[in-house]
């Protein structure tokens, strides 16, 4: 497996838990607030890999810290609209509307490159476009509060994204992903503070939904997601990213008792199809790469 294949086989374990942290973030709001529960999720992640980086950790400089701050403040964001999204709508339909950074990455790059999406990734968008209108519109075409909440995360994560692929080629990636989760728990610190009153889980379920959040989906994720990064492109990883909310429905049906509707299946089959077409024209890049550089090698 080439050094772009197992980038993206990291993403997709990295999109595994991503998925799950909807089920995490619907437990923990039970007894927690909202800036509550970022800044314990945060907070714990950013100790937890400190603890093993450390050495990486403080050898960061001002420029680490710089753009960590900038992407804290993105995650921040994304985090705390996702958490608000959820109080009015479905994991199911969250995840399916934050997978709108399929279509924004794409589109984002090939703003910025002057340059139209290639052939698959343009019928990836399409096929995802199709998917999400069918998850999320009512029959009158209207949408609830927290499924717009959920689609103004997905524009800031796409941004996110796009600056991640650009930061990580200045900085040492494993540093500046810690210090990301540490701006963003500060931020929501300070807000928890101002509009909430900080308190600890108190329920065993608040606790596994807290430690998940903090070890696995994000200490574990971010810093993987920061290192493969470095090795794949940032419409691939949007691309990847399509199939979080087929984790997330998968992971609600299994542990939060939602219902996996008919709506659920056509439109995450169609994003699913989307992913792989885009996927496979990826491999087949390779394959020709590979090929055309050893007829090179024997002229």
């Amino acid at each position: 497996m080439s050094i772009q294949g197992k980038a993206n086989l990291l993403m997709v374990i990295v999109t595994m838990f991503w998925g799950l942290s909807y089920t995490f973030m619907v437990m923990g709001l039970e007894t927690l607030a909202v800036y509550n529960v970022v800044a314990l999720r945060c907070i714990i992640a950013f100790f937890a890999a400190g603890i093993i980086f450390y050495k990486r950790m403080i050898k960061a400089d001002a420029k680490t810290l710089k753009y960590a701050a900038i992407q804290g403040f993105l995650l921040f964001i994304v985090f705390v609209l996702s958490l608000f999204g959820l109080e009015t709508t479905s994991v199911s339909n969250a995840g399916f509307i934050l997978s709108l950074t399929v279509v924004l990455v794409p589109i984002i790059s090939s703003f910025i490159e002057k340059k139209l999406p290639s052939r698959a990734v343009s019928f990836a968008i399409v096929c995802t476009m199709i998917g999400i209108t069918v998850l999320t519109a009512h029959g009158s075409f209207t949408f609830q509060k927290g499924d717009i909440l959920i689609a103004i995360a997905a524009l800031c994560y796409s941004i996110y994204l796009q600056l991640n692929s650009s930061f990580t080629r200045n900085v040492e990636s494993i540093s500046y992903g810690i210090y990301q989760l540490g701006f963003a728990g500060f931020y929501a610190l300070v807000l928890t503070f101002i509009f909430e009153t900080p308190t600890l889980p108190n329920t065993t379920s608040s606790w596994i939904a807290i430690i998940g959040l903090g070890i696995i989906c994000s200490a574990f994720c971010f810093v993987g997601q920061t290192v493969a990064q470095q090795f794949t492109s940032a419409t691939h990883t949007g691309l990847i990213f399509s199939l979080e909310p087929i984790f997330a429905a998968m992971f609600a049906v299994m542990f939060l008792g939602e219902g996996l509707t008919i709506k659920v299946l056509i439109g995450g089959s169609f994003i699913l199809i989307g992913n792989l077409v885009a996927q496979f024209e990826q491999l087949h890049v390779l394959r020709f790469i590979k090929k055309h550089d050893h007829k090179k090698a024997i002229h």
